[in-house]
Formats: structure tokens, C-alpha cells, sequence
């Protein structure tokens, strides 16, 4: 099934329901917050009621800076669920289909109804729903998103497209990565609306303590069979798992390197690596070995219950 009949089946799920959750993944990011506040204008014209779940306590600069400035009252937590629930409630998921990553895992306990809007790979760890609208050739959610708002005439105030925007280029690093037709496409709709990437590069200008963080992890860097880049983090820092896929993204743009591998504490008890490529090799299907997954071009796994130098053992093990 297209994107378009799925867009058709999408507007009956919507119409068919009182009031619409939308949620991300933890530790939310631009595309996160950006698909979310997309989707919410989506339901928003076919008038009904639409309500955010965040429940991350603290938030990437950008993230921050377009919480700030939206209507508070389009954000709700999950404990305040209850609150706003009707007789006919939807949720829709959207830049993961893995129910371990999302805000509160113990959602989907509460709908009958779900729908998952991603880019990711799914795997056999994913949201199990009668209904999803997955392009893995996408570049982001808020790629697919744009789609949505395109075919059903959606008007777009400035703010918002911005918002969408910037989700676009933090995931293609600046349209460098995973850019089609389709991708420029949404880039020039979403500017028909005034989005301003002026504004979007103030969104994501960087933390300079953060960035010289990510700089030291990038100098260790060591070479597998002259086509592998793979970066540690440094034991005693607690990394989020967006810094690692960053630094993967720099590491990906030096000669001869086809894929990018960077390993770092994303919690007390959990070791995260995220990884990058060309296209050449499959880092998704290499990552599944680890427990996670992914598609060709970017995947990533967590580890529980261990430590930086023996993930990178298992890590190299698997390269070599």
C-alpha cells in the first residue's frame, strides 16, 4: 500500500476517534517534537482533539527552544492521561516503532487503537498495530509527515514549518544523508509556509562544552580493515544517545570510511552504540547481532548490564 492510501485509511482511523495521543520516543529530538507537533496540526483539521505525551524531564537546546514557544496546553504527561481521555481514544506513535523506546512504555496498555508514523527499520521487537505508515527510504518522520500535510491541504503556520523543517535536516545532517526527490520536496513545501532555515540553524546551534565532549570521543577513533571508523566514549560520562549518533554522522564524512561505529554510557547500566554508513554495509543487519537493529544506512542497539570495553570487544569481534 502507498503513502497516499495509507494517508486515505489514516483520515477514516482519525475521524473515527474523539481525541488523538501523540507520542515520540525518549529524549526527544527535533524530528521527534517536529513529526509530534505535525501530526497534531493534522488532527487538528479534521477537528478533533490532540494532545502531546512528553514526559522527558530535560530537553536538547532545540527541543527546549520549540517547547518553550508552543502552546503549553498541547502537552500533556502520561500520568495526566486520564484527564483528557474519551470513549474513543488514538494513539499515534511516531519516529520509532519500538515500544521500549518510547516516553512510557506502559502506553500502549492504554489504547486499543495505535498507529506508528516512522522512518526506522522495524524488527521483531516493534510495536505490534493494525496500522502503520513505515518508508524506511524516508528521511525522517518528519519527511513523512510533510507528505501527510501536502495531500490533505494542510496550511502551515511559520513556526510549526520550521519546526518540521529542522526535524528534515538534523536527520539527513544537512541533506547529506538519506536525501531523495521527495526530501527536497518537503524541504520546499515547508518553506511555501515561511519556514525559515535561518531560524533552524539557531535551533540547532551546539552546547560548546557538548560539542568539545563529542570531539574527544571522535580523536580516539580507531580504523577496522580501513573502512570502519569506531569511537569509545569515555567511561565516566553518561552520553545521550543522540551525541553518539552525531559523532557517528562526523566520522562517516572522512576518506575511505564507509561506516561509523560509536560506543559510549547512555545510562547507569546500559552501553549504547550507534552506527552509520555509506550504503555499503548493512550496519542495521550487523547490529542485530548485538540485540539491535535498524536500516542499512543508520541502526543502533543499548546493551544492558555491561561495560565499554567489553561491548567494543564484541563490537570488533563482528567487524573483523
Amino acid at each position: 500500500m502507498s503513502i497516499l492510501e495509507r494517508a486515505k485509511e489514516l483520515r477514516r482511523v482519525i475521524k473515527n476517534h474523539e481525541v488523538v495521543f501523540i507520542v515520540g520516543h525518549k529524549d526527544l529530538d527535533l524530528d521527534a517534537i517536529g513529526s509530534a507537533l505535525g501530526m497534531s496540526y493534522i488532527v487538528e483539521k479534521f477537528k478533533k482533539e490532540a494532545y502531546i505525551i512528553i514526559d522527558d524531564d530535560t530537553f536538547e537546546p532545540a527541543v527546549e527552544k520549540i517547547i518553550n514557544q508552543t502552546q503549553k496546553s498541547r502537552f500533556i504527561k502520561s500520568s495526566n492521561l486520564f484527564r483528557k481521555k474519551k470513549s474513543k481514544n488514538l494513539l499515534v506513535v511516531v519516529d520509532t516503532n519500538k515500544e521500549k523506546l518510547l516516553q512510557n512504555s506502559e502506553l500502549l496498555n492504554e489504547f486499543e487503537d495505535v498507529v506508528v508514523i516512522d522512518h526506522h527499520q522495524p524488527n521483531s521487537s516493534s510495536i505490534e498495530t493494525k496500522m502503520n505508515l513505515i518508508d524506511t527510504e524516508s528521511s525522517s518522520a518528519c519527511e513523512l509527515i510533510t507528505e501527510l500535510i501536502y495531500y490533505y491541504g494542510i496550511k502551515l503556520e511559520p513556526e510549526i514549518a520550521t519546526t518540521i523543517l529542522g526535524g528534515i535536516v538534523l536527520d539527513t545532517n544537512n541533506f547529506v544523508v538519506k536525501t531523495r526527490a521527495k526530501t527536497y520536496f518537503a524541504a520546499y513545501h515547508l518553506t511555501s509556509f515561511g519556514a525559515d532555515p535561518r531560524k533552524v540553524q539557531y535551533y540547532l546551534k551546539q552546547d560548546i562544552k557538548d560539542y568539545i565532549i563529542r570531539q574527544k570521543v571522535i580523536v580516539d577513533v580507531e580504523i577496522i580493515n580501513e573502512k570502519f571508523a569506531v569511537s569509545v566514549g569515555d567511561e565516566s560520562i553518561k552520553y545521550k544517545r543522540e551525541e553518539l549518533a552525531k559523532i557517528a554522522d562526523t566520522l562517516l564524512q572522512f576518506h575511505e570510511i564507509t561506516a561509523s561505529f560509536v560506543i559510549g554510557k547512555i545510562a547507569n547500566d546500559t552501553i549504547g552504540i550507534s552506527a552509520r554508513s555509506e550504503g555499503k554495509t548493512d550496519v542495521g543487519e550487523l547490529l542485530e547481532q548485538l540485540g539491535g537493529g535498524g536500516g542499512p544506512q543508520e541502526a543502533a542497539t543499548q546493551i544492558q548490564e555491561s561495560n565499554i570495553n567489553h561491548v567494543k570487544k564484541q563490537l570488533l569481534e563482528i567487524l573483523k
